[in-house]
């Protein structure tokens, strides 16, 4: 069983996603809120295993409420839903720690599969957003590198093998997309994936994306 709290300032938004869970059996709405304090005050106190956060909301939005919920070091992870044209609000919740986001149009499968993914302890972000986002960091980019390759210890720590599958998750690249590159396993792709995220302390494949970036692993476009 997946507990779900619903987070979205629309009743009919919450009214929507309540009747789609509430229909599966493996998923159950633990409760709903209107706003980002009260998604957090909901969090702390139901300890739900994924909170459904909408980004624009009134007085505290989503991505101050991620990252506050982030912060708490509970067991909650957070699915941020949104659309293409909010590329700016993606990003700051990336940085929140949001663990997976999905466009507001997304069908119903989409959604489940989604919640389950994040629920499991996976990331769920679509190739072409992720690649979306690392064009917005090619438009206002960190001082690509910045020299912190070098310096970083948790780049030491990596294999060879470790540091291209890294790449290739900076790229967006699926598990599938990798095993093919590599001809390896989708099995043995997803060992290295974890070792990978245990040894740079990323939480998540999301994570794991923008330290590639920051750390000058990866760059957009990059074929």
């Amino acid at each position: 069983m997946t507990t779900v709290l619903v987070v979205d300032d629309q009743p009919l938004q919450r009214y929507g996603f309540r009747m789609l869970l509430d229909s599966i059996p493996e998923t159950e709405v633990l409760g709903e809120a209107a706003h980002g304090a009260e998604a957090v005050r909901m969090t702390a106190e139901l300890r739900p295993d994924v909170v459904l956060m909408d980004v624009r909301m009134p007085g505290m939005d989503g991505i101050e409420a991620t990252r506050r919920i982030v912060a708490a070091g509970d067991r909650s992870r957070v699915l941020v839903l949104t659309t293409f044209d909010l590329d700016e609000y993606v990003h700051a919740a990336l940085r929140a720690g949001a663990s997976g986001f999905l466009l507001k149009d997304a069908r119903p499968e989409e959604l489940l599969a989604g919640i389950r993914a994040v629920a499991a302890g996976d990331a769920i972000i679509a190739p072409a957003l992720t690649r979306r986002l690392l064009d917005e960091f090619t438009r206002h980019p960190p001082a690509y590198g910045a020299g912190r390759s070098a310096a970083d210890p948790r780049l030491d720590a990596l294999t060879g093998r470790e540091r291209e599958i890294l790449v290739a998750v900076g790229r967006g690249w699926t598990n599938g997309e990798i095993a093919a590159h590599f001809v390896l396993a989708e099995s043995t792709v997803k060992t290295h994936v974890g070792r990978i995220l245990a040894k740079i302390g990323a939480r998540d494949r999301v994570q794991a994306v923008i330290f590639a970036y920051d750390h000058g692993l990866a760059r957009p476009n990059t074929p």
